[in-house]
């Protein structure tokens, strides 16, 4: 049987320590469980994620610095959803995920949502943020 599921993030050029540092300036409920940094002599460049695991909204995450350069990046096709408490809060969280980042879709009632917006930030992670 299954233990756990769980989302994660892979990071190419060494940003995860700043992604970490953008989620947890972003979100209010960020939860830094754990850390661990590539030493001296080993695979990835020294003092980048080895793997680390965070917590927003209740879900835990996992991500790492890539040692190895791929040629592929985060896709839009499979987004993070945020149900946000109110239109300020979605308001917020679509300002900042989006500044260096990229607009998918605006702010808008897009009839399946009374306020919707998609977002990447600037290191590539997709956010649907979402109010009723």
């Amino acid at each position: 049987m299954t233990q756990d599921i769980r989302t994660f993030l892979t990071f190419q050029g060494g940003v995860a320590s700043a992604a970490l540092d953008l989620y947890r300036d972003v979100f209010d409920d960020f939860e830094l469980i754990a850390a661990e940094h590539y030493g001296p002599h080993e695979v990835g460049p020294e003092g980048s994620i080895k793997v680390a695991r965070f917590r927003l909204a209740g879900s835990e995450f996992s991500c790492a610095d890539s040692p190895i350069d791929h040629e592929w990046g985060f896709t839009p096709g499979v987004s993070l959803w945020i149900e946000c408490v109110d239109e300020g809060e979605l308001e917020r969280l679509f300002d900042r995920l989006s500044d260096g980042g990229r607009v998918y879709m605006p702010l808008d009632n897009y009839g399946f949502s009374t306020r919707f917006g998609w977002v990447g930030d600037r290191f590539g992670v997709t956010w649907q943020l979402n109010v009723q």
